[in-house]
């Protein structure tokens, strides 16, 4: 097939790939690289530090998080975009996919190329504050080409797209090394947070009595949360590890009984249950969002249905999935990602999708 002039717009909070933590530049950086290696002309628009074999274009040295800007400054990301688009209606691509939120998908209309437009994050009417993007997406519904990264995300998107697909996730299994011996720890990965789970993972830590790993990165705005929240529960059974490197990371999964997942929101995807499973470590969690799509319910983990307002048997729920966590094989972890998650997966359906709307 012909090979495609392509080009991937990643946001600019943090350079691809990234040192640690940040799932969205991850999988560009996956993506990225595997369409090189597949022959087409890849032009990657990110921040200046960033490393690839694709062509890179910058237009801002250093990424928005080394430069401490706070999340919730919209404009140098929204600059960000302007140039890109800019640079990209003055060229011959074949294809424009972006991975930079729904702030985005104003620049398309200015660009005559085809543009896909992937969806890293939660589109559900979670608050009033998001009615007025609703309001834009259904704007754009019979034009915008929408990919979202979970059956569940886009079940819970209340704007139904003429052109929408789902394709999940994928990771490169070879750096996740599988291990059928664990040692005597449980780990959670994410975002310190409260909708990630964090606290519920402290306090079945301390009823069940075992070791508890904490990994991930702390955000400028919850730095007081962690301090006030999180810090005094710590111990020497409860330890926060910080936000490592993917290396230590994986050396971290791959010797855990298990990773405790049990988060409070409607989860896109959970890159971490992924890398988990890869490693032949289940994943226990709660049934939100894409858990049940990502985590194999009694195969590769369990998935805990979430009681509404009852706290305790929440807790209880997953008090007795790591009571039974040595029944799941680790194979079967291993096997589910490598028939669902993989690189090689998600690079095919991301071009077929670009072959479908070139044609």
């Amino acid at each position: 097939m012909k090979k495609l002039k392509i080009a991937q717009i990643a946001p600019i909070w943090y350079p691809i790939p990234p040192e640690k933590y940040a799932g969205t530049e991850k999988i560009v950086y996956y993506l990225t690289e595997e369409l090189v290696k597949r022959g087409h002309d890849v032009t990657l628009f990110a921040s200046g530090n960033s490393k690839t074999s694709a062509k890179l274009i910058s237009d801002r040295k250093k990424s928005l998080t080394e430069d401490k800007i706070s999340w919730e400054d919209i404009f140098l990301g929204l600059e960000h975009f302007a140039l890109s688009f800019k640079k990209i209606k003055e060229s011959n691509f074949d294809i424009v996919h972006t991975h930079g939120g729904a702030k985005s998908i104003f620049f398309q209309n200015f660009i005559k190329t085809p543009l896909v437009y992937t969806s890293h994050g939660l589109l559900s009417p979670v608050s009033k504050k998001l009615s007025p993007l609703f309001e834009v997406l259904e704007n754009y519904k019979e034009k915008l080409n929408i990919c979202f990264i979970s059956e569940a995300q886009r079940k819970l998107c209340p704007v139904k797209f003429k052109n929408s697909w789902v394709v999940y996730n994928g990771i490169d299994i070879n750096l996740f090394r599988f291990n059928s011996k664990p040692e005597n720890y449980f780990i959670w990965v994410g975002r310190v947070e409260p909708k990630k789970g964090v606290e519920n993972a402290i306090e079945v830590a301390k009823i069940a009595k075992i070791k508890l790993y904490l990994v991930g990165k702390i955000d400028p705005e919850k730095e007081e949360y962690f301090k006030t929240v999180i810090k005094p529960q710590l111990s020497e059974e409860i330890k926060y590890l910080g936000e490592l490197s993917q290396k230590r990371l994986v050396d971290l999964y791959r010797k855990a009984r298990a990773l405790i997942f049990p988060l409070e929101w409607n989860e896109p995807f959970g890159l971490t249950m992924a890398e988990s499973q890869a490693c032949g470590t289940p994943v226990i969690t709660f049934k939100f969002g894409s858990t049940p799509e990502v985590v194999k319910d009694k195969k590769t983990g369990f998935v805990v249905p979430f009681l509404d307002k009852n706290r305790k048997k929440n807790i209880e729920g997953i008090l007795e999935a790591i009571k039974n966590i040595d029944k799941i094989k680790r194979e079967s972890c291993r096997k589910f990602v490598e028939e669902n998650f993989t690189l090689e997966k998600m690079i095919d359906n991301y071009e077929k999708i670009y072959y479908q709307l070139i044609n």
